[in-house]
């Protein structure tokens, strides 16, 4: 089989198309290449979809947590205690668990028997977790970027006339997210990286199709050589690490647009070794 008819059998395989069977042996580079980087389809779109959903709560969790009213401020700082407090692994399976519960919960009248099966799935019970862990992780980043906007440009705004919404959407936030970016560049990074979580929680994936990891950790048991499946594991996400980089500094570089070159906040990458 040459490697362009490789990639046609198993690029898509970890999304349902393609060959059902997976290569037995004789396992070629090209196999290894193009399986592991169709399952790295799931990665991406966890982290995707995490951090596109996580970060409008994370706002909203920021703008909770400074607000001086205990009925908006208590329940978003137990929310960011609470996930930032536990390991996003015992959340996994804690949240399957839950949802497994929900799904099959009859309180006689009410019988949510199958209603929320595809809670149990990896594809949206899985997203879920992600989803509030980093919405946590970023809503502190941006707590803390609130607390630290010069007070200089709230007084600007005011003596402008620019209050309540208005105020918040020209000023505030944006200086926010200024302040913020650099940080939360390094929250997305990671959240990508712990997406590979999801191959250990009890999460069931769509079809039984897996992630990068599955398919790494597949033909590493085959072969019983990991020296060939991980490596590539590895670089295709310090290839996706590149990405994430490249696009939050273009960010980055816009909401710094109006500063002088010597004034903008460069990005530092610095990855978390442990969640």
């Amino acid at each position: 089989m040459s490697c362009w008819q490789t990639i046609q059998d198993y690029a898509f395989r970890s999304i349902g198309y393609g060959e059902r069977l997976l290569p037995r042996d004789d396992f070629t580079l090209c196999q290894q290449f193009t399986l592991i980087g169709s399952g790295l389809i799931w990665n991406v779109y966890f982290g995707v979809f995490a951090l596109c959903l996580g970060f409008f709560f994370a706002t909203a969790l920021a703008l909770g947590k400074i607000s001086p009213n205990p009925w908006l401020r208590k329940p978003a700082e137990w929310f960011i205690f609470i996930f930032r407090g536990s390991p996003l692994f015992i959340q996994f399976f804690l949240a399957y668990f839950l949802f497994l519960k929900l799904n099959n919960l009859d309180l006689g009248i009410i019988s949510f028997d199958d209603k929320f099966k595809w809670l149990t799935s990896a594809w949206l019970g899985a997203l879920v977790v992600l989803f509030l862990n980093t919405s946590a992780y970023s809503g502190e980043i941006f707590y803390g970027a609130l607390r630290s906007i010069p007070k200089g440009d709230v007084e600007a705004a005011d003596a402008y006339g620019l209050t309540g919404v208005t105020r918040f959407r020209r000023i505030i936030w944006p200086t926010m997210l200024r302040l913020a970016w650099p940080a939360y560049t390094n929250e997305a990074i990671f959240m990508f990286h712990a997406t590979t979580l999801v191959f250990f929680s009890s999460f069931p994936s769509l079809q039984q199709k897996g992630d990068a990891l599955y398919y790494a950790q597949y033909f590493a048991d085959k072969t019983f050589n990991p020296f060939v499946p991980y490596p590539i594991l590895a670089g295709y996400f310090i290839l996706l690490t590149l990405l994430v980089i490249t696009f939050y500094g273009m960010i980055n570089k816009y909401l710094n647009r109006h500063l002088p070159q010597t004034q903008q906040r460069r990005l530092k990458i610095r990855p978390q070794v442990i969640r």
